[in-house]
């Protein structure tokens, strides 16, 4: 058994890269092999969104506070709520991030395949973002 302690991990910046606007990802977990789970809890500030991206395995993200939009590539853009869970399954193309004037936490769960857990692509752009 091992027990992390809240606030023993430090918090990072989304690196701009892979996120635009204001986003501070705090890790969670990340079983020890064989396992191939991670968590982090990850806040975007309003107007903050990740680039497109997609997951060897899939991701599941359950929405904590706030109000955030997803989407996938060819799909509306669609409201997200605390409480609400969202599976993007293996390799689909997606964007997550808060609404242009609230914030938004999620807890992203993902599996990672050879190392991998995430193929980052281009970011999304402000005529993409609007609703």
């Amino acid at each position: 058994m091992e027990i992390t302690r809240a606030g023993s991990q430090a918090s990072r910046k989304g690196p701009t890269e892979w996120f635009t606007g204001d986003v501070r990802v705090d890790p969670l977990f990340q079983a020890p092999d064989p396992a191939r789970v991670g968590g982090a809890s990850v806040t975007f500030e309003p107007g903050a969104r990740t680039a497109w991206h997609t997951h060897p395995l899939g991701q599941t993200l359950i929405v904590t506070s706030g109000l955030g939009w997803v989407q996938r590539e060819g799909g509306p853009i669609e409201e997200i709520r605390p409480g609400d869970v969202v599976w993007f399954p293996p390799g689909e193309k997606h964007w997550h991030g808060a609404t242009p004037t609230t914030a938004m936490t999620h807890i992203a769960i993902q599996e990672s395949r050879d190392g991998k857990a995430v193929d980052w692509l281009e970011k999304v752009s402000d005529a993409q973002y609007r609703r």
